[in-house]
């Protein structure tokens, strides 16, 4: 608690006035967090229902039926059964409906005993009249003035009206992206308008070419998107980005044009430079590949006429680009030669799909 200022100068009164500013707790609901005070609250009332539902008939079912009803309406109203449901309005590590409870659980026991017969929405007599932290739906701030559009359809159904049902914000519009100005009653851009007036505005999308449009096809454009150009019918047509001659993409790459755009992709792995996909698309041949029927395809370098593999006891392995030297069945490599190990029967390792390499190996 602050200590109420001394200030010599200042007129008894206004120090008075100043002294009881800080000594009183701020208004629940004021301050920087009015929207999660009422938040809290209609937490609190929603737990009331459904801890109301929870013990509606509890411990009872089947018997003396004259007995139960007796007994029930009793129940149905007693102290007991307020206990029951306050335990378990909020969580225990939520500090700020714990708090919300404690500090007005007077006036929550005063509804239930008295007042929820001829109030029977807690949630209005709760939080909006009573502690009132929350606003009516379609209006927001202290005073619970209406939304931008009015109450009833606050922004006039095409947004968010800022502090809607709280006592905070200022009742501005976040319109839907289809919408756009104060009320959110004009059409943004990428959209048009098919009905319009007072109260009512209904856009719908322009065609994927159109930035503004009049209508839904490419013809009512009012300006293309970018990738989109104007054609001598005045309308929106792909601008083709692959069909220049210095290509937009990397030399590893070919372009792909799609609407309004361009995607660039990998040429395959045998090619030097390429038009599109595949190795029939290459410009020219990767080391270890040749063209052969149109298309880049893999030199078996082991079947070449003249050996490539040239020690002793060593075998040729052919890999995609290129090949690999190793020593044959139960022969090891020591020293740069390939020896006996004695042991037969054993695999060599198949290495036919090894990914390419600019030379060979020796094993």
């Amino acid at each position: 608690m602050k200590p109420c200022p001394r200030r010599g100068s200042a007129p008894v009164a206004a120090a008075l006035v100043l002294c009881a500013a800080l000594l009183l707790p701020p208004a629940l609901g004021a301050g920087p967090r009015p929207r999660q005070a009422c938040a809290t609250c209609r937490g609190i009332a929603d737990r009331f229902n459904q801890g109301l539902a929870d013990t509606a008939k509890k411990n009872f079912g089947g018997g003396n039926t004259a007995w139960e009803e007796k007994t029930l309406s009793k129940y149905e109203s007693s102290e007991i059964r307020l206990v029951e449901i306050i335990e378990n309005l909020c969580d225990s590590s939520n500090f700020e409906c714990n708090n919300m409870v404690e500090e007005h659980e007077e006036h929550i026991e005063n509804w239930w005993f008295k007042l929820k017969k001829k109030y029977p929405d807690l949630f209005k007599w709760f939080c909006i009249e009573t502690t009132e932290v929350c606003c009516p739906a379609g209006t927001y701030g202290p005073d619970c003035l209406a939304c931008r559009g009015g109450s009833e359809r606050p922004c006039h159904g095409n947004g968010h009206c800022d502090g809607d049902g709280t006592r905070g914000g200022d009742g501005s519009c976040s319109c839907n992206r289809e919408y756009t100005g104060e009320f959110c009653l004009e059409c943004a851009d990428g959209y048009y308008s098919i009905l319009k007036n007072d109260t009512h505005s209904v856009c719908a999308a322009c065609h994927d070419a159109c930035k503004t449009c009049t209508g839904s096809t490419d013809k009512d454009c009012k300006d293309c998107k970018e990738g989109w150009i104007k054609n001598e019918e005045e309308t929106c047509v792909d601008v083709d980005e692959c069909a220049v001659e210095a290509s937009p993409c990397k030399d590893d790459q070919y372009c792909l044009n799609t609407n309004g755009s361009f995607i660039c992709k990998a040429c395959d792995v045998s090619c030097v430079g390429c038009t599109g996909e595949g190795p029939g698309k290459c410009k020219n041949c990767l080391s270890g590949y040749t063209i052969e029927d149109e298309k880049c395809t893999d030199i078996d370098e082991c079947n070449l006429a003249e050996k490539v593999c040239l020690r002793e006891n060593e075998d040729c392995i052919n890999t995609p680009g290129s090949y690999k030297c190793v020593c044959s069945e139960s022969f090891e490599e020591k020293d740069g030669i390939c020896v006996q190990t004695g042991k037969r029967g054993e695999e060599v390792e198949t290495l036919a799909t090894a990914p390419p390499s600019a030379g060979h190996e020796d094993l």
